[in-house]
């Protein structure tokens, strides 16, 4: 699974990779930014991003609102920022100073639920019926005739504004056919 560490500091950066590295952690990334990191996240498709309270460009809680269906936050910071207010089940917090064995047990319980998520996500795409099949498929045709995406990109488009409404994709391929039929 896919780790990215986003700290501000240089110095921040290369501890956290030397402590993941000991605790076997060995495909890590590291950036500096958010739009470092979305672009990471956009690369790798799925992980957990270990971040501190503020990027070069950001902090943790405007990444955090970008952050992709099958990513989730392990935010690091000191007790004067700690979050008040709730999260979703993408997000966890652990105050710093850290102590290993917690912050080990702590992203291999995110990973496991990242993975969880893709697995669950893979038979709900298996159990769809060849109607809401046909539904999805003819939505990606309008996205690729009318904005000239590829398929992935249509489909991709498809998943992202499924996840910001709050609909299933089934739901939101009909929702773009009824608009492209007024």
């Amino acid at each position: 699974m896919n780790i990215i560490i986003a700290f501000a500091k240089p110095k921040d950066i290369q501890n956290f990779k030397s402590i993941l590295s000991r605790g076997g952690f060995d495909s890590v990334t590291s950036v500096s930014s958010g739009v470092q990191a979305l672009s990471a996240m956009d690369d790798l498709g799925s992980g957990v991003i270990i971040c501190g309270y503020r990027l070069n460009d950001m902090l943790y809680s405007e990444l955090l609102l970008d952050l992709p269906p099958y990513f989730k936050m392990l935010l690091i910071a000191s007790a004067s920022h700690v979050p008040t207010e709730p999260h979703s089940e993408n997000f966890m917090f652990l105050q710093a100073p850290l102590k290993t064995d917690e912050f080990y047990s702590t992203i291999n319980l995110m990973l496991e639920g990242v993975q969880s998520l893709r697995k669950k996500s893979k038979q709900r795409r298996l159990n769809r019926s060849d109607a809401d099949k046909k539904t999805i498929e003819k939505a990606k045709a309008l996205l690729m005739e009318r904005h000239h995406m590829s398929e992935p990109e249509a489909h991709k488009y498809l998943q992202r504004c499924a996840m910001d409404s709050g609909t299933n994709m089934v739901e939101t391929a009909e929702m773009l056919i009824s608009l492209n039929n007024i």
